[in-house]
């Protein structure tokens, strides 16, 4: 891997001639902030170069870049809080880039010094701060992103890629209320197998989804629940988030096989679910098993972990002709707990006892 710790990032910093002003109803992915990081990758030129803070802006692609051909492109999602005291946190973003550079492995591209990252990280937050919206829910989300931009038709790993990292002002993603929502688990569609790609953060998981959520919205549901390719018999994970199963006597949710997502939101409430006393376990769980807990009663409720919304309460599950419901308006217990204490954390509002969050300089 290329020791980026020895590049120079280079500050180009945009000067503002009025203050920023933020619309009332911010519209997650809508807005862009002054500043994008920018690095580029050559094997001619011996690795990574030319890392950069600039103006966000738009950029030159060539129509023959390996990126629009043959898929080579992964990103991330985080975000950076604006906390009580004053204070900028970002949550866990270590793990982002670990998980970048894990995505980046399984599709041939090459990975990135995960120190250099996340200093240059806080440089760009730190010159955007201003941006980062202060009412209650809101937040900066921040994008990393790295494709591939080599112009050649061939069907190869690229030699060359672009790494971004851009921010956008986002509001909370419940405006209305932390409400639960209506999924629909599908057996119409697959999305991963395992030994694929289904646990990297890689465009072409997205893009398999879209037209089995596109279908389910059409019913009603705003998302999909995702079965096993092979069987169709277990759980795996709702298109934009991972899931969670609270039993009687259990929180159960589907263990990292290789074909779902390993959530930085769904490691964060592990952690805080065996610190409260929970029976916790990441295994396989059938969609037999659900139907017959919601029958039986054994099953109490069902959510979502993801950093977008950070818990979504699920107050609908339908399978074929069996229609679960909990409730339109009041999310579960847990999951309404769940999301207190994130954010609690996230805001400041309690002690981080373990350490999730990283402050500017």
């Amino acid at each position: 891997m290329e020791e980026l710790k020895t590049l120079e990032l280079d500050i180009q910093s945009v000067e503002r001639k009025s203050p920023v002003e933020l619309p009332e109803n911010l519209v997650f992915g809508r807005i862009f902030t002054d500043h994008i990081f920018e690095m580029n990758y050559d094997t001619a030129k011996g690795g990574w170069y030319d890392a950069k803070i600039k103006k966000m802006d738009d950029f030159d692609l060539s129509p023959a870049a390996m990126v629009l051909h043959y898929g080579q492109t992964i990103f991330e999602g985080l975000k950076a809080y604006k906390q009580v005291d004053g204070k900028v946190a970002l949550f866990r973003p270590g793990k982002n880039f670990e998980r970048l550079n894990n995505s980046a492995r399984r599709l041939c591209i090459p990975e990135s010094d995960t120190d250099f990252l996340l200093e240059s990280l806080k440089e760009l937050v730190k010159l955007d701060q201003d941006w980062i919206p202060t009412k209650p829910g809101h937040s900066l989300y921040i994008r990393p992103l790295l494709f591939a931009d080599d112009p050649f038709l061939g069907v190869r790993p690229s030699e060359k890629y672009k790494l971004m990292i851009m921010l956008s002002p986002v509001g909370p993603y419940y405006p209305e209320g932390f409400k639960p929502v209506p999924i629909l688990a599908t057996d119409e569609y697959v999305r991963a197998v395992r030994k694929g790609v289904g646990e990297c953060k890689t465009a072409g998981n997205y893009a398999a989804g879209l037209l089995a959520q596109r279908e389910a919205k059409k019913q009603g549901f705003t998302q999909v629940l995702w079965l096993d390719a092979i069987e169709q018999k277990y759980i795996e994970e709702v298109g934009t988030m991972n899931i969670f199963i609270h039993f009687k006597d259990e929180v159960a949710t589907p263990m990292l096989s290789g074909t779902i997502l390993p959530g930085v939101t769904r490691m964060s409430v592990l952690q805080i679910l065996r610190d409260w006393g929970y029976n916790v376990n990441e295994r396989m769980v059938s969609m037999d098993e659900v139907l017959e807990g919601y029958k039986n009663g054994n099953l109490l409720e069902l959510f979502g972990t993801g950093t977008a919304a950070v818990i979504s309460s699920i107050g609908r599950l339908k399978y074929k002709d069996t229609d679960m419901r909990w409730s339109d308006d009041e999310a579960g217990e847990l999951g309404k707990k769940l999301y207190q204490e994130i954010t609690a954390i996230q805001y400041g509002r309690k002690e981080d006892k373990y350490g999730w969050l990283t402050y500017l300089d």
